[in-house]
């Protein structure tokens, strides 16, 4: 706790991503879903591995499932 409370008050912040729209600057896509309903088409539906930012720069992307 101690380690993240430090990262955060240096500006590390995690990355959003379940239930957004995709986008190559924070995210790395690494399956493609298929879904059901065509308002999903392009969201993200999972996050394995999260992504952080430092000062609105990404330090490492968010590794996720976007549906298709």
């Amino acid at each position: 706790q101690k380690l993240v409370k430090f990262l955060a008050a240096n500006g590390v912040k995690p990355i959003e991503s379940n239930g957004r729209p995709f986008d190559a600057e924070l995210h790395e896509a690494i399956a493609m879903v298929p879904v059901a309903d065509e308002s999903q088409k392009g969201i993200v539906i999972d996050t394995p591995t999260k992504g952080y930012t430092i000062n609105d720069k990404v330090l490492r992307h968010a590794k996720v499932a976007v549906g298709q």
